[in-house]
């Protein structure tokens, strides 16, 4: 199934992404850091859900309280949460 998770307090806007029995496919990020934005996509691509969500959870841009990269884990959360 595809979804798309507006972000909040990050330089992009959303991230598109599936989820197929559990494992992340197909991220893609609409603004930000594009080069650093892919290569996140590429690293998670194939991963469980929950790996995911450990690894990127909590990780901060500058002085901001969130990053691209907490915004999936967040997104990934949300659907977890909500089967």
């Amino acid at each position: 199934m595809v979804y798309k998770y507006r972000t909040k307090g990050t330089c992009s806007r959303s991230i598109s992404f599936e989820v197929d029995g559990g494992t992340v496919k197909n991220v893609s990020f609409e603004g930000g850091c594009n080069g650093n934005l892919k290569g996140i996509a590429a690293l998670v691509e194939g991963m469980k859900i929950d790996d995911v969500i450990e690894k990127v959870e909590g990780i901060r841009c500058g002085f901001k309280s969130t990053s691209c990269p907490d915004q999936l884990a967040q997104a990934l959360r949300e659907v977890k949460n909500n089967g």
